[in-house]
C-alpha cells in the first residue's frame, strides 16, 4: 500500500489527492497543511464577498473527507521549527509539494519601504484573517490610495476599500476588519497600469463589478483610452470587452458619489514620496506604446496623491529549506513533476501547482497539473513502495514534536466561527489569530 503525504491543503493539494485515490484505489493520502484550517488561497485568498468562488471550499471539502485521505492542519515542513524535508520523506514512500507561491514581487523602486506602503497579499492576509496577518493601520488615516497593477487581485483589493459595512455583514470577514472598513475615511483609489487597458490582466466579469458598487463613481480618462494603439476589434474576446466596458465608463459624466475608483493607465511607478515619516504621494512616469507591444517612458512625469500604496505586480514562490529552487523561475526544478536535485529526479520527492510551472492559470489549471505529477508518481511506485515507512504516520510526527490539527479540529473551528457569527448577529465570522484557532481546534 502506497503511502503519500501531499504539503499543502489549496487546490493544487487537494487535487493532487483527488488525482491519487481516483488513480489508485489502495493508496492513502495525508494532506499537510502548516495552518490548522485547509483550503490554502481558496480560504485565505478569494475576496469574502466572492461567494461563488468560495463555495469551492465544498468540493475541496470531499477530497479532504474521503475515506483513504487524512488531514493533518498545524504541521510545519522546513524552515526554524518545522519537520526537516528529508525526516518527512522517510515518513511516506512520496510526497508532494504544493506550497504554492507564498510572497509578492516588488517594484525595486526608491519609498518602497515606506510606512503605508504593503503588497496586496499583505492586505488581502489581513481582511481574510489569515493568522500571520498583523492589524497594520492599513486604513488608518488614509483618504487616498494608490492600487498598482491591473489584474483580478487588484481588482478584488480596489473593490475590498471601497465596500460598505451592508455589502459586508453577510460574509465571512473578520470583524475587526469589516469594523476598519465601515470606519475608514478613504474615499478615492486610483488603480494604475503601466500599460493600456488591452493589455490589462483582469477578466472582464471583476471589472464590471467595480462599476456596481454602491455610493461609488468608476472613474477613466479618454485621454489614456486613446494612448492604445490597439484596434478593440482586433482583439481577443476578453480584452476586448474589457475595453468596451472602460469606454462605456469613460463617456458617463461624473456624479456625487461619495468615493472614486479611477482607473489609470500608461503610467508606471518610479518612486514612493514621503510625507510626514509615512508614504504620502505616488510618483509616475507617463508611459508610451512601444514597436513590440510594451512600453517606454516619456519623461514626463505625475503625482499621485496617496496614504496607502498596495503593489499587486504578481505572487512569487519561495525556497522551502531543504529542498532546491530556482531563484530565475521563483519555482522547484522539476520535470513531469519529478524534484530535479543537480539536474537528476529525485526519488520520492515531487511538486505540483504554483511552485511547479510559477504563479500563472486559474484555480482549475491546478488540476491538469496535478494529475501530471499524480501519473508521474504511479508510474514510480513500483519502486517506491519497497521502502519501509511507519504504519502509523501521526505517531511519528509527534514523535518529533509536531502535535497535528486533525480533521475533527478544523470542525471545530467551523462551529466556533459560526458561534462568533451568532453572537454577533452574523453569519460565519472566521476567527483571525493562531490562539484563538487552536484554542478551538483543541477543544474538539
Amino acid at each position: 500500500m502506497l503511502r503519500v503525504a501531499v504539503v499543502g491543503s489549496g487546490p493544487s493539494g487537494c487535487y493532487t489527492a483527488q488525482s491519487l485515490i481516483q488513480l489508485d484505489p489502495e493508496v492513502r493520502v495525508d494532506v499537510l497543511d502548516r495552518l490548522p484550517c485547509p483550503y490554502g488561497l481558496v480560504r485565505y485568498g478569494v475576496a469574502p464577498d466572492h461567494e461563488k468562488i468560495k463555495s469551492l471550499q465544498g468540493s475541496l471539502r470531499t477530497v479532504l473527507e474521503h475515506e483513504r485521505v487524512r488531514f493533518l492542519g498545524g504541521v510545519r515542513v522546513g524552515g526554524p521549527g518545522g519537520l526537516p524535508v528529508q525526516q518527512l520523506r522517510g515518513l511516506y514512500h512520496a510526497v508532494v509539494y504544493c506550497v504554492g507561491a507564498a510572497t509578492d514581487r516588488r517594484l525595486g523602486i526608491p519609498g518602497e519601504e515606506l510606512p503605508g506602503s504593503w503588497s496586496a497579499t499583505e492586505f488581502v492576509s489581513w481582511y481574510s484573517a489569515h493568522p500571520d496577518a498583523a492589524d497594520a493601520g492599513f486604513l488608518r488615516g488614509v483618504s487616498s490610495a494608490v492600487v498598482i497593477g491591473v489584474g483580478n487581485v487588484a481588482v478584488d483589493v480596489t473593490r475590498m476599500l471601497v465596500r460598505g459595512a451592508a455589502e459586508l455583514r453577510p460574509t465571512d470577514i473578520p470583524q475587526a476588519a469589516l469594523d476598519t472598513l465601515a470606519a475608514s475615511g478613504l474615499t478615492e483609489v486610483h488603480m494604475v497600469g503601466r500599460r493600456g487597458p488591452a493589455q490589462a490582466r483582469f477578466t472582464t466579469k471583476e471589472l464590471r463589478e467595480l462599476g456596481g458598487l454602491p455610493g461609488t463613481d468608476v472613474i477613466v480618462d479618454q485621454a489614456e483610452l486613446a494612448l492604445d494603439p490597439a484596434d478593440p476589434g482586433a482583439l481577443p474576446a476578453g480584452p476586448r470587452r474589457n475595453v468596451e466596458v472602460l469606454r462605456d465608463w469613460a463617456a458617463r459624466p461624473a456624479t456625487t458619489a461619495a468615493r472614486r475608483i479611477r482607473l489609470r493607465f500608461f503610467l508606471r511607478p518610479v518612486e514612493l514620496l514621503e510625507d510626514g515619516g509615512r508614504v504620502g504621494a505616488v510618483r509616475f512616469e507617463r508611459t508610451a506604446p512601444d514597436a513590440s507591444g510594451g512600453v517606454t517612458g516619456t519623461g514626463r512625469y505625475e503625482d499621485v496623491p496617496a496614504q496607502l500604496v498596495l503593489r499587486s505586480v504578481g505572487y512569487r514562490g519561495v525556497p522551502l529549506e531543504g529542498l532546491p529552487f530556482d531563484p530565475a523561475s521563483g519555482t522547484i526544478p522539476h520535470r513531469e513533476g519529478r524534484v530535479l536535485r543537480d539536474g537528476v529526479p529525485s526519488p520520492g520527492e515531487y511538486v505540483a501547482g504554483w511552485i511547479k510551472r510559477g504563479p500563472t492559470g486559474v484555480i482549475g489549471t491546478n488540476r491538469p497539473c496535478a494529475k501530471e505529477t499524480v501519473t508521474t508518481l504511479l508510474a514510480d511506485a513500483p519502486a517506491l513502495g519497497r521502502a519501509d515507512v511507519p504504519e502509523d504516520s501521526v505517531a511519528a510526527l509527534r514523535a518529533a514534536g509536531i502535535a497535528p490539527v486533525p480533521w475533527e479540529g478544523w470542525l471545530a473551528i467551523e462551529r466556533a466561527e459560526a458561534e462568533l457569527g451568532a453572537r454577533l448577529g452574523r453569519s460565519v465570522v472566521k476567527l483571525a489569530d493562531w490562539d484563538t484557532l487552536l484554542g478551538a481546534a483543541g477543544g474538539s
